[in-house]
């Protein structure tokens, strides 16, 4: 069974948010989605700078059975990446709540209304 910590918030798209502060959040693809992905071999990321609107393509994952899309879990400017993943994509199925992390936004909190809690997420991955 797949990892829900009840720390952080979710996407119906299987991605995670921790906020940081009031205008910072984290976020990156849940344990579900790696396990459901398989061996990670290459991801690329948003650019620092970059604006991303919430539902919105704004990277991918390419493992060895596909290549998925990574889905802004909310809009803002991204202000960090994570390097570590591009060079050592597997981290993400190692310790994607942790080290596997994709980016980091300012974002306002207003669009973080939209996100699901971990019991809502979990029902979601336990339904299918």
């Amino acid at each position: 069974m797949s990892k829900v910590p009840d720390n952080l918030s979710y996407t119906k798209e299987h991605e995670w948010v921790q906020v940081l502060d009031a205008n910072t959040i984290r976020f990156g693809i849940t344990d579900f989605a790696q396990e459901a992905l398989g061996d990670i071999v290459f991801v690329t990321l948003p650019a620092v700078g970059d604006d991303i609107a919430s539902g919105e393509s704004c990277g991918e994952v390419e493992s060895t059975k596909s290549v998925s899309d990574i889905y802004a879990p909310v809009s803002g400017r991204v202000c960090a990446v994570n390097d570590l993943v591009e060079t050592s994509p597997e981290t993400i199925n190692q310790d994607p709540y942790g080290n596997g992390w994709i980016a980091q936004v300012e974002v306002e909190t207003s669009s973080l209304s939209g996100l699901l809690s971990a019991d809502e997420y979990l029902a979601i991955t336990t339904a299918s």
